[in-house]
């Protein structure tokens, strides 16, 4: 059984919050909200309780975690050799959604950091989180709460779908603000490289760096569904996701398409007439809410049973960086040039 304790996002129950805590303590593991996605947390300083991150998720022991702190001077205890850049992005960005990858300090176990020398710090903004962190009196190794490849948790009840009756507690605090993960900026490499786009814009990181490189891996999700990418000018791109469209449904796909508000009525006919599934992640002027909106979407689209979905590309620019690395993983690479 995993046990659910809904929690007020705002102001959580101290008592729930630390029925959660002590399953930390005692080496367990509890899904919590954070302003990202869900992470799925436990001791990141007792190899036992990290091991069980990496059983219930299926998650290869290759792949270090992120550890989640609540205080910025618990930095000094889990890492060395401290760029003073370093203290300067903490300054600006914590609490919120980027990620330090610093020396690793001899307390924190191999397991934690997957090997590496190195270890992934953050401090979340989220209260949840933050009183989870304090109450356990742990620093919290926490990927994010799903299945290895699924695409990140945005709600509980997708950490249900993935994890229930694998994990120890979920505290439910309901969707998560920013909805996407958080940035990882390496800052043992000269210059600094992020190794995955988030929450944070590598315009926003070069206003305190200077320059910083990029790095992206695009490993894809394990989704139910085909994902097709079209890429370029906003008129070709509409123009190819109707023609697309078209073909696959006449071939008897259940097809859905990924937009947003100002090009969804663009595909009204398809919705109409085809029983085309049309979905908008929001307009085009908020990408933080294209962003929140794209993994929730994903599993709707599985949970209807479309079997294709013809997503519409953004400018790599801003959060669309973060935006068109997620829409790559889902696609696998499948990007078609309109």
């Amino acid at each position: 059984m995993t046990i659910i304790i809904k929690v007020d996002s705002e102001n959580p129950s101290i008592e729930k919050i630390r029925r959660a805590a002590e399953i930390i303590r005692k080496g367990g593991t509890v899904a919590f909200p954070t302003e990202t996605v869900y992470g799925l947390g436990a001791d990141a300083l007792n190899p036992e309780a990290v091991r069980k991150i990496y059983e219930a998720k299926e998650r290869p022991p290759t792949n270090p975690l992120i550890i989640h702190i609540a205080e910025k001077k618990e930095v000094y205890r889990l890492a060395e050799e401290i760029p003073e850049k370093a203290f300067e992005l903490m300054d600006r960005f914590w609490p919120g959604p980027l990620t330090l990858v610093l020396r690793a300090s001899e307390i924190v176990p191999k397991i934690t950091t997957a090997g590496l020398e190195t270890t992934a710090i953050r401090m979340p903004s989220h209260r949840v989180a933050l009183a989870l962190i304090r109450e356990s009196s742990r620093p919290i190794a926490a990927p994010s709460a799903n299945l290895a490849g699924r695409p990140s948790p945005t709600t509980a009840e997708h950490v249900i779908e993935d994890l229930y009756g694998r994990i120890d507690a979920i505290l439910d605090g309901g969707p998560t603000p920013v909805g996407v993960e958080s940035t990882v900026l390496d800052m043992t490499t000269e210059p600094p490289r992020i190794l995955r786009p988030g929450g944070v814009p590598r315009e926003d990181l070069e206003e305190v760096l200077g320059r910083v490189e990029v790095k992206q891996t695009y490993r894809r999700y394990k989704l139910r569904m085909e994902v097709i990418l079209v890429e370029g000018e906003p008129k070709s791109v509409i123009r190819k996701v109707r023609e697309l469209a078209g073909l696959y449904l006449s071939r008897g796909r259940r097809v859905g398409i990924l937009t947003i508000d100002e090009h969804k009525p663009m595909y009204e006919t398809y919705r109409t007439m085809h029983r085309c599934e049309v979905k908008s992640l929001g307009s085009r002027k908020d990408p933080a809410v294209i962003a929140r909106n794209l993994f929730g979407l994903l599993r709707e689209f599985e949970g209807m049973g479309v079997d294709l979905v013809l997503a519409e590309g953004f400018k790599v620019e801003g959060l669309g960086l973060t935006i068109m690395n997620r829409l790559r993983r889902a696609s696998g690479l499948n990007i078609v040039k309109a």
